[in-house]
Order: structure tokens, then C-alpha cells, then sequence
């Protein structure tokens, strides 16, 4: 009887094997084709036996505000985990209901100002604090970061990408994944790929050259996969070249698998892609949030053979795989009470690192000593831009307006502009209100999309006077909103009527009393300023720097710190000088239709282009390698950025160390107060076969705070095989022999060494993937 019961539990455990670290194998032979299907296909497909359930940007059960989960399957110990919004910080609900605690989350500067640190390190310190408070709240993943190229800079969301080239952004996107994972959660890196306008996001169609997708668009994610090992990766919405990202194997299993090696899970966007079968079968391991109809259309494609259980399994395999590491699995204790005090310093000093002086005439900044009193305009300056709006969003405890950090550092604002500016913001609150009460389905819609701020006021003379009379210095803030859905229009890009006779009127009114006027930017993407940068006496990119954005700009205004910041991007003269001006939604021209966010299908309707598809003709001419090979003046160019101090570069020294170029250089501190620096390596290729471009950045790495008189020998080290060019006739990524030109400055454009280098000819074959297809004419 003992050895009869012993069998039948042997049996059952054979049956039924609880998962291991060890038994995956055991386990996959175990599952039905129901609980294979509904373990890649997320919650939001029903409420399911275990109590989870799904709506628009909440799961309810786990972790409430957090944007989906697994299922769990109990009788094999599959636990369901939890995946989380960011990149600018978790996003969960604060508050719980029945529950008087709360639980905020740090708000964290945006992507465009953690690239602008260029930072490695320092990334990767903001990136630990947001993944320790993943851990402590009880999330498995954060959805983040993400990286796609600032293709053109009226993309609603470049405020949560890094940058035009794609070193930048790879690099940055490595150092935050690092960062993140190093607490034993995971991130999942996106948007994979071509992300580059939101107008019809979910049905727009990239067409690229091969070219341009392997050296620009998909190189971010290369570096990143390659230098960090993120644990997921979520595919975007739209096509490529006519396949749907999600849906494309050439994509998935052979370039980013077989090419780069990844081994973790890849998972859609959410609502992404519509074929559930094709994204199974392309390597798209996880559909979130989950739908009924790709759970059905998995398992219809399995019984009718169109989906082999092999491609099924695979999938599966990688998704257990990826449970098997989480902190739910390993039943970690969170405590729901991370340091939110010590990641707010966290937050306080990275934004510092990451603005950008624009303009200081006369040594404007920093402000003198015996500055105690401002005169603050523009509304913004009273209710600061923390970060972008939707999936960006965190739900964080405060945020400190440009009028409470200066109060911290003992600067007093105007009290009679203070009740201007008050009173203005309530009748705009108001009237938002009620156009919000009229259509409560609109007002939760609208929750998601970037709102216009209310048209600037303009002081009278009267008042204008009496600020000038009253006060040591003007501090104007001009703010954008940031958010994804949305597009910006040229008009956002320009600077309003309002905007412009606001800057114009109060500078020149405290110019003529001897006082100096400041222009701090609350933005989360690149503005006009050609037509007027010269007007003020400084002008300080802070961008949205999170909660502690008004303390941030505080230290530097006053000089507590240096800023250090540098352009991730090019500021050109006007937007029509982007390439890809001509090949940009305008989104003013389309109209918004939010249900196919949620996986609808659009009307049918003629092709649109740069709506239905959109042609990449500038190729890989984004940005300052577009600029260059035009001889285009800017704005601002690449890598711009100014200091308090200044710095004196030495000679470079260039040497060939195994497969490696390593270029040391040393660096002075001239100045009279410490700063750092940031040392960026361009390379100017010779000619070959193909076009080009004058020289690209390839290395890049950011000095310590250097005292005056201080110096810092900094070493500069990159591939051979960086120096590459895709060409797509040979399937290869090739380096042409001869001289190339090595040139280290401050900036694109603010060459401060050159060397040189001589190269023997190299190739390294891929596989023949993604080829090019005609442009739609």
C-alpha cells in the first residue's frame, strides 16, 4: 500500500511539478496548450481565476496602478509578476483604497535631461534609486527605458528619449538598465523600434533604408542589449518597411537574437501589433496587456497548425525563464517604503547635471550675492513641469516651482506678480474644470494627453515698473507640456506672440535700470531660439527636472553648482532646416482617435503619408549629421553646452591597443570656480565606397568636479569596428582602409585636438535582414 501511494504521488508530481530554477524543462512538458497560451498572452485578457483584472493603465490586484501582469497557473507555482510603468520614476497609484497610507514614488528628471548629463555614472545612480523603489512597492519590471532617436524634434515623445545620435542614446539607455537591474528587477527596454512619431503610432508605417535602420535606429538598442542585458524588451507599435514590429522575425529572432545575442524575453507594447499567432511565431514572446482574441487566435493556430508548439514552447521557455529570476518568484519581503527622502537628493543633483547654459552675456549668471529679491513671469515659474504626461507620468508627493527653490536659497519673490500669477491660474483651472465636468468620459481620456498651458500674460507698464523698482533680477520660464498620444505642432516649436513680447518687454525694462533678465527653459524638447536668444543676459535649459525641479535650477542659478550640461541634440536656426521636416506629420492636419490606442482598427482610408507611412529619405542624415553635410548654420549645435569655468585641452594621443582605439587626453580647469567637463570624440572617416558623414561622435565621457587650477588626464576608448559603415550590398558591417581624422573638442562644433589614424581595410558579415524597400511614392 506505501509503494502504491508512493507511485501515485511520484505521479503526480510528474503531473503537476512545481517550478524551479532547475525544472523548466519538466514544467513546459507539464502545461496545456491553454496554460501555455494564456501564460504569454497578459492579464487584461479576462479577470482570471487568481483575482487579477485589467483597465486602461491599472492593475488592480498586485501592485494597484501598475500597467499589467503575468498569469499565474498555481498548480505548477507559477506566481504572476507585475509590470510597471516609467522611465521617469515607477508609476503606481498613491493612494489605495481602504488604506490611509500613501505611496509616491520619486519623480525623476526626463530622458532629454539624463542625456544631456552625459553621465554614464550618474545615470546609473538614478537608475539603482528608481529600481529600489520597484523593489520595495513589489514590481517586477519597469517599463523603461526608452530610446528611440530624436528623428525630428516634433515628436511627442522625444521628451522620454535621449538623443539624435545613437552613442547617446545607447549608452545612456545602458547605464539607466544597469542601474535598475542591479536591485534584481528587470526593465524592459523600448520602444523596438522606429518609434519615431506618435501621430497613427499604432498603424504607421517606417519606411527605411537598411542603411539608416542599422546605423541609426537600431544601434541605440545594440549598444544597450550588448552593455547591460536588460531583461525584456517591448516592441513598438508601428510597422517596418510593412511588417508590424511585433510581428517581424527578421527583426526579433534574427537580428536581435541571432545578430546581438539577446537571450531575455521580448514583449509588445500594450494593444500592440494584431496578429496573436505571427507574433508568437516572430519571437514576440509576451502580448500585453492581454486580449481574448490572441489567447483564441494562439490557440486556433496551434490545433490548425499554422503556429507550431515548438515556436510556442520557445516562447513559454524564455517567459519562465524570465519568472524564475523575479523578485515574486524569490518571495521577496517588500516593504512599500523605499528612501523616498534620499532618492529626492538623488533626483535634486542629477537635474543640476543635466541643464544646460544657453547663453550667459557679461557673466550673467551665476547670480550675484546681493541678489535677494525677483521678479518671477511666465506661469510656469509658479507651477513648474515636473515631466511628461501618460505612461511617463509619476504619481510623486510634490513637486518645488522655480518660487520655492529660490525661497530656499534666500532669494524672495515678488509678492504682488505671486498674486497675478495666482489668480490667473485659478480662472484657468476653472474653466478647465468645468470643460471637464461636461464630459467625464473626455476628462479621463484627456488625463493621458499632453494639455496646452493658458496663453502667457503680459504685465502692464504699471506693473512692470513697479517689478523693476522692486526687485534685483528677472526670471522668466517659458514651459511646453510633454506627453505621448501627441505630436507638437510648429506652433509649440515657435515661441508664441505672448512668449516673445514677454521676453522682449521685460528685458529690455530691467536692461535699462542695469538689472539683468534670465530665461529658464521648462521644456522636454527643442524650441526656437535664434530670433531671440539674444535678448536676455542668460538663458538656462533646466528642461522637466523631476520633482525637485525648482531646488535643481536654484543650485545653478545661484552657483552652488556649475552647470555641466550639454546638448543631446542639435538646435537648429528653424524647424524647416531638419531634413526630415518634409517627411514629418504635421499633427495639426490629423485628426486624434484615441480608441485605436486600445487596439481598434483605423478607418480605412487612402494611404496618407506621413500618416499611414512615412518615408525616411533623409536617410542616415539625422540631425548634426545632417547640419554638417549641408554646412547648415544652428542654432545651438551638438554637444553644446557652457559653464562658469573654462577648460584647456591638450594634445590627444592616439594608439591601437588589440582591437581598440584608446585617446588619452588631459583637461585644466582656467577657470575661477569648479566644474566639470564633457570630452566627446568625433571621427571623420576617408573615402570609400559609401557617402559618409563629415565626422560622427564615437566616444564621450564627462570629467570629475575639477577645481580651478586642476587637471584631469581623461581616456577615450572604442572598437575598430565602431568606425563601420553598413553596407547593404554585402550585408556587412565594413571599415574602409586608410586615415581617419580624430578630432576631441566640447562640442561638434568646438574641435579643441585633432589626431590621426591609419586603418587596414575590415568586414563583419550579418545576417541579410530587414533589406530596403522603394519609398512610397
Amino acid at each position: 500500500m506505501i509503494a502504491v501511494m508512493a507511485a501515485f504521488a511520484l505521479n503526480a508530481n510528474a503531473a503537476n511539478p512545481k517550478l524551479k530554477k532547475t525544472n523548466i524543462d519538466q514544467v513546459i512538458a507539464a502545461m496545456t496548450l491553454e496554460e501555455k497560451a494564456a501564460l504569454v498572452v497578459g492579464v487584461g485578457m479576462d479577470s482570471g481565476e487568481e483575482g487579477l483584472s485589467a483597465t486602461i493603465g491599472a492593475q488592480a490586484e498586485l501592485v494597484p496602478g501598475a500597467a499589467g501582469s503575468t498569469h499565474a497557473i498555481k498548480r505548477l507555482g507559477i506566481p504572476a509578476t507585475v509590470l510597471a510603468d516609467g522611465p521617469a520614476g515607477l508609476r503606481i497609484n498613491p493612494t489605495r483604497e481602504g488604506d490611509k497610507k500613501t505611496y509616491y514614488c520619486t519623480h525623476f528628471p526626463i530622458g532629454t535631461l539624463l542625456a544631456s548629463t552625459w553621465n554614464q555614472q550618474l545615470v546609473e545612480e538614478v537608475g539603482r534609486a528608481i529600481g529600489k523603489e520597484v523593489l520595495e512597492y513589489g514590481a517586477d519590471v519597469l517599463l523603461a527605458p526608452a530610446e528611440n532617436i530624436h528623428r525630428n524634434p516634433l515628436n511627442g515623445r522625444n521628451f522620454e528619449y535621449y538623443s539624435e545620435d545613437p552613442l547617446v542614446a545607447g549608452k545612456t539607455a545602458a547605464a539607466y538598465v544597469r542601474g535598475v537591474q542591479a536591485n534584481g528587477v528587470g526593465t524592459s527596454v523600448k520602444h523596438f523600434a522606429f518609434n519615431n512619431q506618435e501621430t497613427n503610432r499604432t498603424g504607421n508605417d517606417a519606411i527605411i533604408s537598411t542603411r539608416a535602420i542599422r546605423e541609426i535606429y537600431l544601434k541605440p538598442f545594440e549598444i544597450t542589449v550588448k552593455e547591460s542585458d536588460p531583461w525584456t524588451i517591448m516592441t513598438s507599435y508601428n510597422k517596418i518597411n510593412g511588417t508590424y514590429t511585433s510581428e517581424s522575425a527578421e527583426l526579433v529572432e534574427t537580428i536581435l537574437r541571432g545578430d546581438w545575442g539577446y537571450k531575455g524575453v521580448v514583449m509588445t507594447d500594450w494593444f500592440g501589433g494584431k496578429d496573436g499567432a505571427a507574433q508568437m511565431h516572430a519571437g514576440n514572446d509576451m502580448l500585453q496587456p492581454g486580449r481574448p482574441s490572441q489567447y483564441h487566435q494562439i490557440i486556433d493556430a496551434v490545433k490548425n497548425g499554422t503556429l507550431d508548439m515548438k515556436d510556442l514552447d520557445r516562447n513559454v521557455r524564455r517567459i519562465l525563464e524570465y519568472i524564475v529570476r523575479t523578485p515574486r518568484f524569490n518571495k521577496y519581503k517588500f516593504s512599500n517604503k523605499p528612501d523616498l527622502q534620499a532618492h529626492a537628493a538623488v533626483t535634486r543633483q542629477s537635474a543640476t547635471e543635466g541643464m544646460v547654459l544657453l547663453e550667459n552675456h557679461h557673466n550673467a549668471l551665476p547670480l550675484a550675492a546681493n541678489v535677494k529679491t525677483a521678479a518671477l513671469f511666465g506661469i510656469t515659474s509658479y507651477d513648474f513641469i515636473a515631466g511628461g504626461t501618460g505612461s511617463g507620468n509619476v504619481n510623486r508627493a510634490y513637486t518645488v516651482s522655480l518660487l520655492d527653490g529660490l525661497k530656499n536659497v534666500g532669494i524672495t519673490a515678488d509678492a504682488k506678480l505671486q498674486k497675478i500669477y495666482a489668480d490667473y491660474k485659478e480662472k484657468c483651472d476653472a474653466e478647465k474644470a468645468a470643460k471637464a465636468a461636461a464630459n467625464d468620459t473626455l476628462s479621463h481620456l484627456m488625463s493621458f494627453l499632453p494639455q496646452p498651458l493658458p496663453a502667457e500674460i503680459l504685465p502692464t507698464e504699471a506693473q512692470l515698473k513697479a517689478a523693476v523698482e522692486a526687485n534685483d533680477v528677472a526670471i522668466i520660464t517659458l514651459g511646453r507640456i510633454s506627453g505621448e498620444f501627441l505630436d507638437r505642432t510648429v506652433a509649440n516649436f515657435n515661441l508664441s506672440a505672448e512668449e516673445h513680447e514677454l521676453v522682449e518687454t521685460v528685458s529690455r525694462a530691467f536692461k535699462a535700470a542695469g538689472k539683468k533678465c534670465v530665461v529658464v527653459l521648462n521644456i522636454g524638447g527643442v524650441i526656437e531660439t535664434a530670433s531671440w536668444k539674444n535678448t536676455p543676459d542668460a538663458i538656462l535649459l533646466a528642461w522637466q527636472a523631476g520633482q525637485e525641479g525648482g531646488n535643481s535650477v536654484a543650485d545653478v542659478l545661484t552657483g552652488k553648482v556649475s552647470p555641466s550640461g550639454k546638448l543631446p541634440m542639435s538646435w537648429p536656426l528653424s524647424y524647416n532646416d531638419h531634413a526630415s521636416s518634409l517627411n514629418f506629420p504635421r499633427a495639426e492636419n490629423f485628426k486624434l482617435d484615441l480608441s485605436t490606442f486600445m487596439g481598434k482598427e483605423a478607418e480605412k482610408t487612402e494611404p496618407r503619408e506621413t500618416y499611414d507611412y512615412t518615408n525616411y529619405r533623409e536617410g542616415i542624415y539625422v540631425g548634426y549629421r545632417w547640419f554638417e553635410k549641408e554646412d547648415m548654420q544652428v542654432s545651438y549645435p551638438f554637444g553644446y553646452g557652457l559653464s562658469y569655468s573654462t577648460f584647456e585641452f591638450g594634445s590627444a594621443k592616439v594608439e591601437k591597443q588589440g582591437n581598440d582605439i584608446v585617446v588619452t587626453i588631459p583637461v585644466k580647469n582656467t577657470g575661477k570656480m569648479a566644474a566639470k567637463e564633457v570630452v566627446q570624440l568625433y571621427v571623420a572617416a576617408p573615402a570609400g565606397k559609401l557617402d559618409k558623414p563629415v565626422k560622427e561622435l564615437k566616444a564621450y565621457a564627462k570629467t570629475s568636479s575639477l577645481a580651478p587650477g586642476a587637471s584631469e588626464t581623461v581616456t577615450l576608448r572604442f572598437a575598430a569596428a565602431d568606425l563601420a559603415s553598413f553596407d547593404e550590398s554585402q550585408s556587412a558591417w565594413v571599415v574602409d582602409a586608410g586615415e581617419y581624422i580624430i578630432h576631441v573638442g566640447s562640442s561638434s562644433q568646438s574641435i579643441k585636438a585633432t589626431s590621426k589614424i591609419t586603418l587596414p581595410a575590415s568586414k563583419y558579415p550579418v545576417s541579410n535582414s530587414l533589406p530596403s524597400v522603394a519609398f512610397v511614392k
